[in-house]
């Protein structure tokens, strides 16, 4: 699904990302963890297309993506980003509607026909809640509201791959699992990929079959959590000390925080 050879990305002087070595196959779930500052952000914004690499070189289904028109990518990868959607006078239905620009022709008539796609839009509406706010504008929405708005509309777009940068970061513990298992739950029936930038190790490590850790542009460690989500890892990469321990359901690493011992 996605390769990414020897990718490097600065700005200005600043180099951000430094021979990035990526493989993702289809149907997994990857967590992007690492430090602020790690490059995380910015190779999602080189797989989506909104940034172009200053060397090396990323294939999207054994494609280059510089290969591909803007269509052709919106058809194939969407992308949510952690501040979800603006505070909007558009209805919630109205959001949602606009993921299926990919799949419009150029008169904004659906390539398919009006009929099917108002069925995906009911059909997203009644699984996420939405029906009984479809008519409200966005701008009277909660933050959790929102964010499955937000998410109603990638859905919309019929991705093969989706990128989450952070979607959880404003999100209460309630709204953070929520999102999360509509995100598992939608990429199981539709055999997705995933690729979510993410700051809670424990959550990344209960969604995420697979972690590739950043540091520095660098990648630091890359494969399952059980196989490398430590408390050397944690230590080396975000100087805190912890403890780990197995989630009693998932048999997945969880890491508590040492208070008296900070690196």
């Amino acid at each position: 699904m996605i390769e990414a050879s020897g990718v490097s990305k600065a700005f200005g002087r600043q180099e951000v990302l430094r021979d990035i070595d990526w493989r993702v196959s289809p149907g997994e779930s990857w967590g992007l963890i690492g430090p602020n500052g790690s490059g995380k952000t910015t190779l999602i914004n080189l797989i989506s297309g909104v940034e172009q690499p200053d060397g090396g070189a990323i294939a999207l289904g054994g494609r280059p993506l510089a290969a591909y028109s803007r269509k052709e990518l919106s058809r194939k990868v969407a992308v949510l980003q952690q501040d979800g959607l603006p505070s909007v006078a558009f209805t919630v239905r109205e959001v949602v509607e606009m993921g299926r620009f990919a799949h419009q022709d150029w008169r904004g008539k659906e390539i398919g026909g009006p009929e099917a796609g108002r069925r995906l839009v009911d059909g997203i509406m009644e699984r996420l809640d939405l029906k009984e706010l479809e008519h409200r504008p966005l701008g009277v929405l909660s933050g959790g509201q929102r964010q499955r708005v937000a998410l109603g509309k990638v859905m919309a777009q019929q991705p093969e791959l989706v990128l989450l940068d952070e979607p959880t970061t404003y999100l209460d513990l309630r709204y953070q699992m929520q999102f999360m298992e509509l995100v598992a739950d939608w990429q199981q029936e539709a055999g997705l990929t995933v690729v979510s930038v993410m700051h809670d190790l424990n959550l990344a490590a209960l969604y995420c079959s697979q972690l590739l850790v950043m540091s520095g542009g660098r990648v630091v460690a890359q494969g399952a959590p059980e196989d490398i989500l430590s408390t050397e890892l944690v230590a080396q990469v975000f100087g805190v000390q912890t403890h780990q321990v197995p989630h009693p359901d998932a048999d997945v690493p969880q890491l508590l925080l040492r208070r008296e011992r900070l690196l």
